[in-house]
C-alpha cells in the first residue's frame, strides 16, 4: 500500500510513518517544518534523513527504509501538493498535518485558520481529484470543550468550543464529512486525546514537566492541579492509527468520526507524581489559576472505535511515563 502522511515530522506523525514502513507498506511523507524545527529535524533524522536543510519541494530519499520518502512541503500549496498527488499515485492519505496548540490560537487566530482550514481542504480536493481510496485525519478531544457530560461521546454536540483550535478541528470533521457526501470520499477522523511519549511536543506539559524537573526549576500547574486527562501514550495511539489505514475501504463505514484516547482520565497530580517517581526528582510547583482556551477534564468514550476497529489501549500510566522519562533522560541535552 502506498501512502501519503502529512506532518510526518510531527510527533504523531514520525511515528505512525515510522510504524507504516516497518509493516512494508510505501510512504512518502511531507512537512512544512515548521517551528520547533530542531525537535522537527531529530525526527527526520530518526527516520534516515540526515539532512540539515531541504530544498522546499525535493525529493529526499531515506537512508535508513527504502520505502521512505520525504518533502518539505505546505499542504497550503496547492500547485506542488496536487503534483506531488499526480506524481507519486497514493492510495490512501492520512493527514496529521496541522498548526498545534490550544493556548496559543487565542493570540493568532488566522494562521490556524489557514492552515488547519485552508491546508485541510486543499489536501480533500486532492483525495477527490487523485481518487484516494481512504482518507484518514487528526481531529481532537479539544472539539468537546468544556463538555459537562462524561465520557466524551461521538453523539455529544459540539457547542461550546473553548479555542480557536477547536473551532478548526470541528471545521474540519465537517468538511470531511462534506467531501464524502458529494463525492463518494472514504474518510474516517480520529479525536486523540492527550498524546504523550517519546519525541513529544516541547510546548506540551510532558515534556515541560520532565525538562523542568530536570534542570531543577518550577513548573506551572494550572487550575491548582485539579484538572483530568485522558493521557494515552503514543504506541496505543499508533496502533489505532494503523488499524484505520489498514482496514479495506470497502469495509469502512464512512463518513465517520471516532474518540481514540485511554478511557482512564488521570489527574494533573497524579500524573506529576509518577514523573517524579519515574526521574526520582520532586517537582517544584507554582500553582496557577485556569487558563483562558484550557477546559477542566478530558475523557474518551472509546466504545465505537473498539467495536468497529478492535482498538485496545494496552499502555498503563506508570508504564508510559516509566518509557518515555528513559527516553527523556537520553536526549534532553540535545532538545530545545
Amino acid at each position: 500500500m502506498k501512502f501519503l502522511v502529512t506532518g510526518i515530522a510531527g510527533f504523531i506523525g514520525y511515528h505512525v510513518a515510522r510504524r507504516l514502513v516497518e509493516q512494508g507498506h510505501a510512504v512518502t511523507g511531507i512537512d512544512n517544518l515548521s517551528a520547533p524545527s530542531d525537535l522537527k529535524l531529530m525526527r527526520l533524522s530518526e527516520l534516515g534523513f540526515a539532512q540539515n536543510q531541504f530544498g522546499y519541494g525535493l525529493m529526499h530519499q531515506s537512508a535508513k527504509f527504502g520505502n521512505l520518502k520525504f518533502v518539505a512541503l505546505n499542504i497550503q500549496d496547492r500547485v506542488q501538493i496536487h503534483n506531488l498527488f499526480a506524481a507519486e499515485q497514493f492510495d490512501k492519505v492520512i493527514n496529521l498535518a496541522a498548526k498545534t496548540g490550544v493556548r496559543s490560537s487565542l493570540d493568532s487566530h488566522s494562521e490556524y485558520i489557514a492552515s488547519n482550514i485552508d491546508g485541510f481542504s486543499c489536501i480533500l480536493e486532492n483525495c477527490v481529484t487523485h481518487h484516494i481510496s481512504h482518507f484518514i485525519y487528526a481531529s481532537s478531544s479539544s472539539v468537546y470543550g468544556n463538555n459537562e457530560k462524561v465520557p466524551f461521546s461521538e453523539d455529544d454536540a459540539l457547542a461550546n468550543p473553548a479555542s480557536v483550535y477547536a473551532v478548526t478541528k470541528i471545521a474540519n470533521e465537517l468538511l470531511a464529512k462534506t467531501y464524502s457526501n458529494t463525492y463518494g470520499l472514504k474518510s474516517t477522523g480520529l479525536r486523540f486525546f492527550t498524546v504523550y511519549g517519546p519525541w513529544g511536543r516541547t510546548d506540551m506539559a510532558p515534556m515541560l514537566f520532565a525538562k523542568a524537573i530536570a534542570d531543577g526549576k518550577p513548573i506551572n500547574v494550572f487550575n491548582n492541579g485539579n484538572l483530568l486527562r485522558d493521557f494515552t501514550y503514543i504506541d496505543d495511539i499508533v496502533n489505532g492509527v494503523c488499524l484505520v489505514a489498514n482496514m479495506q475501504p470497502q469495509d469502512i463505514s464512512s463518513p465517520n468520526v471516532y474518540n481514540i484516547g485511554c478511557s482512564t482520565p488521570v489527574k494533573l497530580l497524579n500524573f506529576i507524581s509518577e514523573l517524579e517517581l519515574a526521574m526520582g526528582q520532586k517537582a517544584e510547583m507554582n500553582m496557577m489559576p485556569m487558563q483562558v482556551g484550557d477546559v477542566y477534564q478530558t475523557y474518551a468514550d472509546t466504545t465505537a472505535f473498539e467495536r468497529d476497529f478492535g482498538y485496545r489501549p494496552k499502555t498503563s500510566l506508570k508504564d508510559g511515563i516509566a518509557i518515555f522519562v528513559k527516553w527523556f533522560l537520553e536526549y534532553n541535552n540535545k532538545l530545545v
